[in-house]
């Protein structure tokens, strides 16, 4: 049975980060990530861009590492697999190939998967998912002779895909089964501003409407929602969550998981020389002093830096305010930091939706502890040093739901 120093499980941006940064200060030891899709490091932020699905841009940007940059880097790239059983007392990762890997560190770096959606011929030819490049690349295909399209669920996926289709002259319904956009992350004002963005693009919007069945033979030809209504279309894009793959990973290993896998400020889990880094890992946040889970990128990034150096010996704590951006139909959306709703918590309104300029700031134990923000965008670093920071709020509610109050006085 081979052994690898350092095993990295995942070859997403989190885990080539941790092993280029490994690289970093052990020059020598081995180092394999397993990943289960075929290719190399590539983008996934381009993979929901309207350039890239319209085939604006060369496919070529899409790669993030060239193919000799691995065996120059001396790290071993274990594509196309999937790990199946982790035994943390001999140290070993079994593959879907039947091989073993010992190790003597491992980063559970998984990423995650687009939930299944589970409704009698979802299984049909022209159902899509957006995670991986092959969907992206089944997608882009079937753009080119689509007609009218469905796109399921309220989020990132169908927010930009509705645009993509839409650039693309499909006709596209959107299926909501909440009573209005991303409740109830956004309250409904926020919701609003975006069903209009959307609206005024083309996209017609169903709400409180649920799919009972896809129609069709082995391709899809409609649907019929449950109140009998019939809907024609000839692809489906659905965005109904994101979940961890850990099931059969995990129940082998005896980690610790809740939503992900539980982790501390270090991203060590509850294994010994067991990390996790990216959307698996729940970890625990020492800017808002909760545990939570992220799946942007830029998270994934840094926390594969910090799993990585820890990995290698160092003692790095993992800081960051997150935050994730998109833009869309000419309307710009911003997520900071934790934005979850909560009887813990209250959000403070920021403008109006009329003015077509609306965020709502999120408050906890008198500190801000994230905010949306709807073209407020120019706000987000300023929020963001303030959430760093730790700055007590309290008392302040009138100051900061004023549109007109500059915001970076909190900060002197």
């Amino acid at each position: 049975m081979e052994k690898i120093k350092y095993l990295i499980i995942g070859g997403g941006i989190a885990g080539t980060t941790a092993a280029e940064t490994i690289r970093k200060f052990d020059t020598s030891g081995s180092i394999a990530i397993v990943s289960d899709e075929p290719h190399r490091l590539y983008s996934r932020v381009m993979l929901s861009k309207p350039n890239f699905f319209l085939e604006k841009i060369p496919f070529e940007q899409i790669w993030l590492k060239k193919e000799s940059w691995y065996k120059e880097s001396g790290i071993d790239l274990i594509a196309g697999q999937k790990a199946v059983h982790l035994d943390a007392n001999n140290k070993t990762i079994g593959l879907e190939d039947g091989r073993n890997l010992g190790y003597e560190k491992l980063l559970l770096s998984l990423g995650g998967c687009a939930r299944k959606w589970g409704i009698p011929g979802s299984d049909k030819r022209g159902v899509f998912y957006l995670r991986t490049l092959d969907d992206a690349r089944a997608i882009i295909a079937a753009v080119k002779t689509a007609h009218q399209a469905l796109a399921i669920g309220g989020g990132f996926i169908s927010f930009e895909m509705c645009e993509m289709l839409r650039m693309a002259g499909i006709a596209v319904t959107l299926i909501l089964r909440e009573p209005y956009y991303w409740e109830p992350l956004l309250d409904e004002p926020s919701g609003r501003m975006i069903e209009r963005a959307l609206e005024t693009g083309g996209v017609k919007i169903l709400y409180a409407a649920e799919v009972s069945q896809v129609l069709g033979q082995a391709e899809v030809s409609g649907v019929v929602l449950k109140d009998g209504t019939n809907i024609s279309c000839d692809m489906i894009i659905v965005g109904i969550g994101v979940s961890c793959p850990l099931e059969r990973l995990v129940a082998s290993g005896g980690l610790e998981v809740k939503r992900g896998i539980l982790a501390n400020e270090y991203l060590e889990t509850s294994l010994p020389d067991v990390w996790a880094a990216g959307y698996v890992a729940e970890f625990k946040d020492l800017i808002i002093g909760d545990k939570i889970q992220l799946g942007n990128w830029v998270n994934a990034q840094v926390q594969g830096r910090v799993a990585g150096a820890n990995m290698a010996g160092q003692r790095q704590p993992f800081r960051m305010v997150s935050f994730y951006t998109t833009q869309v139909l000419g309307i710009t959306l911003a997520f900071v930091a934790d934005v979850r709703p909560g009887p813990d918590r209250a959000a403070i309104p920021r403008g109006s939706a009329d003015s077509r300029a609306y965020g709502r700031i999120m408050i906890k134990d008198g500190k801000i502890i994230g905010a949306t923000l709807i073209n407020r965008t120019t706000e987000l670093a300023t929020i963001s040093r303030i959430i760093e920071r730790g700055i007590e709020v309290a008392g302040r509610k009138k100051e900061l739901a004023d549109p007109d109050f500059d915001l970076k006085t909190l900060l002197t």
